[in-house]
C-alpha cells in the first residue's frame, strides 16, 4: 500500500490580536532574555533582532507547537530542542521546514505558507533555546472576562423563526472569525469576532449556544436566541488553547446542564472550568504530572480532546504527552473528584462510538487507537491502525458483515481504517481491525452519518499535486471496492466535513484566502451549493448544532 507521510499544519497571518495580549509579548522579551544573556552556546547559536523573535514566536506558536509542543520537546511531532537543533546544517533546517518530510512534516514553503526568508528565520529560531511562556492564573483570566448580556436581559426563546439545529457555525481561521450560517437557507446569519485560529465551535447542551476556543485561548460565548447571534461573553484562560466542552449530565446527582464549561489549554498545560452562562474563569486544574508508562515528570501535559460523559457528571479528557485519560467530574468543583486512566501516549482527536460508552482516540504517535470505557470508567483496550491515525470526532456505521464499526483516517499515510466496536452484540470483531482501503492521501477528517450510505474524507495533507483538492467517499455497503474521488476545488486544501440537520446533506470547506463553502447531495454525491464571497477568509472546521449536540458523528 502506497504511504504518504505528512502531519496537522496551520497558518495564519499575524493578526492584530497580536500586539493586544501582553502575553504574546511576554513570549517574545523572554525569547530576547535567553538570546542576549547568552545562555544558547554562543560559538553556534544564530541571534535574532527583537523583530525577528517577535515573529518567530508567532510562526511557532501558530504553526509548530500543535504538533512539537511550547517547549519543542515533540508529541505528533518529534523533539526539536535546541541542542539537537544545533548539530543540524541551517541550509539542512531550512530545507526541512520549506520543503516537509516523509515523516509527516507539510512542506510550509512548497505550499506557500511561509515564504523562503521565513522558513530561514524558522531555522534559525530553532536552534535557539526554548523560551519558557509565562503562566497565567485566575486573576489574570478574571481581568479579560467581559459579560456583554447579562443572564437576566437575555430572551427567554428565539428571537426569531430560523431553525437553530440547523445552524452551522463555520471557522474563519485566519481573520480570527466565526460565521454563523442558516443551514435550511444557505444564508450568512453573521460574523463574530472570536479568539485567531479558532479550532473548534461547540454547541450547548440545550443548543442554545455556540462556544468557540482560540489558538490564543479567547473563549466566546454566542446566544443563538437573538434575533441576530451575539456575543454575550468572553474571557481569555490560556495563552495557547485547543478544546471546550459544556456540561451536559442531568440525572440523579443533579442538573448540570448548561452550568459550566471546561477549557483545555496547550499552555499553560492545564484546564480551566468556567461558568457555562457567563464565562466567568472559576477554577484551574494543573495537568503537569508523571507519564503514565515511565512515571517520569513532564512539565508540559496539554489537553486535547474533551467530551461531556453520558453516564455521569464528568468531563473525559485527554492529556496528551503522558498518556492519560482523566474523568473530571464537576459536581462539587470544591472537592473536586478526578479518575485517570492510564491508556497510551500522545492522545489526540477522538470520540464516541454509536452508542454514546466508549471513547475512542488516536495515540497518533503511536500508531494506535485507545478505548476506554466512560461508564465501567476503566481502560479497554488499544490497537495499531496506520501512520499517525486522526480520526477527528471519527465515523460510526454498521458494516453488512461485521456489524457496529469504527473508523479513523491518518495523518500519515492516505488510509482509511475500519475496527468493530461492538464488545456486547458482535465480540469477535469488537476492538479489531476488519477493514482498511486507501484514501486520496494523508488527511484530517472523515466523516458519516446513521442516515448516509457513505463516509466522506479528505486528502488535507497529501503532498501530490492537487490531491488535497480532493474528496473521497467509501460506500458502507461495499466498502471493499474502494473510494470514489473527485476534484472539488482547483485552489486551496478541501478540508472537514459535516452533515446537515436532516443528515441529506454534507458540507466541505475550501481552505485558502478565497474559501469556499461546498455543499453536496449525500444520496447523489452531487454538488447543489457553493458558497462563495468576501468575508468567507480561510474557512476550515464548520459545526451543526443538532449533530454537535447529540454527537453524531
Amino acid at each position: 500500500m502506497r504511504r504518504v507521510r505528512a502531519s496537522v499544519h496551520r497558518l495564519s497571518q499575524q493578526p492584530d490580536w497580536y500586539k493586544a495580549f501582553p502575553g504574546i509579548h511576554w513570549l517574545v522579551l523572554i525569547s530576547l532574555t535567553f538570546v542576549l544573556a547568552g545562555t544558547a552556546p554562543a560559538a553556534t547559536a544564530p541571534t535574532l533582532s527583537e523583530k525577528e523573535m517577535a515573529d518567530a514566536e508567532f510562526i511557532y506558536f501558530d504553526r509548530c507547537s500543535g504538533c512539537h509542543g511550547a517547549l519543542r520537546k515533540g508529541a505528533t511531532g518529534p523533539n526539536i530542542a535546541d541542542e539537537a537543533m544545533l548539530k543540524k546544517p541551517l541550509s539542512e533546517l531550512e530545507t526541512t521546514i520549506f520543503e516537509g518530510t516523509d515523516a509527516g512534516m507539510p512542506g510550509w514553503g512548497r505550499t506557500g505558507e511561509l515564504t523562503t526568508e521565513e522558513s530561514a528565520l524558522m531555522a534559525r529560531y530553532v536552534q535557539i533555546p526554548a523560551p519558557t511562556p509565562p503562566e497565567m492564573g485566575l486573576k489574570a483570566m478574571k481581568a479579560t472576562h467581559k459579560l456583554y448580556v447579562p443572564v437576566a436581559d437575555r430572551p427567554s426563546k428565539p428571537q426569531h423563526k430560523r431553525d437553530i439545529e440547523n445552524y452551522f457555525g463555520v471557522i474563519l481561521r485566519d481573520v480570527g472569525q466565526g460565521a454563523i450560517i442558516d443551514g435550511d437557507t444557505k444564508e450568512l446569519v453573521s460574523i463574530h469576532e472570536t479568539g485567531h485560529a479558532v479550532h473548534i465551535f461547540r454547541a450547548s447542551a440545550t443548543g442554545r449556544y455556540f462556544y468557540t476556543i482560540g489558538r490564543d485561548g479567547k473563549v466566546t460565548l454566542i446566544d443563538l436566541y437573538e434575533k441576530k447571534p451575539k456575543v454575550v461573553a468572553e474571557s481569555r484562560v490560556c495563552l495557547d488553547a485547543r478544546s471546550i466542552e459544556v456540561s451536559k449530565y442531568k440525572g440523579p446527582k443533579g442538573d448540570f446542564v448548561d452550568k459550566y464549561a471546561l477549557v483545555g489549554c496547550y499552555w499553560p498545560p492545564q484546564m480551566v472550568v468556567l461558568d457555562g452562562q457567563t464565562l466567568e474563569p472559576i477554577k484551574v486544574i494543573s495537568t503537569r504530572s508523571s507519564t503514565y508508562d515511565t512515571n517520569e515528570y513532564h512539565p508540559e501535559p496539554r489537553v486535547a480532546t474533551i467530551i461531556a460523559s453520558h453516564h455521569a457528571p464528568e468531563w473525559v479528557v485527554a492529556i496528551k504527552e503522558t498518556g492519560m485519560v482523566w474523568l473530571v467530574d464537576y459536581s462539587d468543583l470544591n472537592n473536586l473528584s478526578m479518575t485517570q486512566i492510564a491508556t497510551e501516549r500522545f492522545l489526540h482527536d477522538g470520540g464516541f462510538d454509536a452508542t454514546g460508552r466508549y471513547l475512542l482516540i488516536a495515540a497518533n504517535m503511536r500508531d494506535q487507537m485507545v478505548v476506554v470505557d466512560t461508564k465501567e470508567r476503566k481502560f479497554v483496550t488499544k490497537f495499531e491502525t496506520g501512520t499517525k491515525p486522526h480520526p477527528g470526532r471519527g465515523a460510526n456505521w454498521v458494516d453488512p458483515e461485521y456489524g457496529p464499526v469504527s473508523a479513523t483516517t491518518h495523518l500519515g499515510e492516505g488510509m482509511i481504517v475500519v475496527y468493530g466496536s461492538d464488545p456486547e452484540g458482535h465480540p469477535e470483531h469488537a476492538w479489531k481491525v476488519v477493514r482498511e482501503e486507501e484514501t486520496g492521501g494523508p488527511g484530517l477528517f472523515l466523516k458519516t452519518h446513521p442516515k448516509s450510505d457513505y463516509i466522506w474524507t479528505d486528502a488535507t495533507l497529501s503532498k501530490e499535486e492537487g490531491a488535497n483538492q480532493q474528496i473521497c467517499v467509501f460506500k458502507k455497503a461495499d466498502f471493499a471496492a474502494g473510494a470514489h474521488c473527485w476534484q472539488a476545488a482547483d485552489h486551496g486544501k478541501v478540508v472537514h466535513f459535516e452533515y446537515n440537520k436532516a443528515g441529506d446533506e454534507v458540507w466541505a470547506a475550501v481552505w485558502d484566502k478565497e474559501g469556499e463553502l461546498i455543499i453536496y447531495d449525500d444520496k447523489t454525491l452531487k454538488e447543489k451549493a457553493r458558497i462563495k464571497a468576501d468575508w468567507l477568509v480561510t474557512p476550515t472546521g464548520k459545526w451543526n448544532v443538532y449533530n454537535t449536540v447529540h454527537d453524531i458523528y
